[in-house]
């Protein structure tokens, strides 16, 4: 049994007879693949990135929270499980864990505003950032990109960690 060409309009529908080179020839000719090299584009000058927390009722140990890859970057966020919840989450960026200076580094106060960060924010106690949501704000505004770690609890964000890229 031969297969039946589809239809269209009435007319069976030519066989291809198209090579790849000649499609490619033919586009050169015509300039439709022949667009100039693409530039780079550059990363925003301020981005945010939302986490939830982990799921109650998990094994003890280390959790993955989230995950967040990207050309320029890879952050991870993971927790600490005790007793099925998670009592400690921390920033990992590319592949390195980020503990950070205790307190906030210099971040553009238009840039958290714009990414829902309200300021000013409190600090966690040294060791532990835990909340309901998690935020990691990128700042590029000023030279050396800062990567800050965020925690809300109860509508107040507080400062977990930093680093810079």
């Amino acid at each position: 049994m031969t297969a039946r060409r589809p239809m269209l309009k009435g007319f069976a529908m030519p066989p291809p007879r198209f090579s790849a080179v000649a499609l490619a020839t033919l586009s050169a000719l015509l300039g439709v693949g022949a667009a100039a090299p693409a530039q780079a584009k550059e990363p925003p000058a301020c981005a945010a990135i939302s986490f939830r927390t982990i799921v109650p009722g998990g094994p003890d140990g280390v959790q993955d929270a989230g995950l967040y890859k990207s050309r320029f970057a890879k952050i991870e966020i993971k927790a600490d499980v005790k007793g099925g919840l998670g009592t400690n989450y921390y920033m990992v960026v590319n592949g390195a864990r980020v503990d950070g200076p205790a307190t906030p580094p210099k971040l553009a106060t238009s840039c958290l505003t714009a990414k829902n960060v309200k300021t000013p924010f409190a600090k966690q106690s040294a060791g532990t950032c835990v909340g309901d949501r998690f935020r990691v704000v990128i700042d590029r505004s000023s030279g050396k990109p800062v990567v800050a770690f965020f925690g809300l609890q109860n509508d107040a964000w507080s400062y977990c960690s930093a680093t810079t890229l």
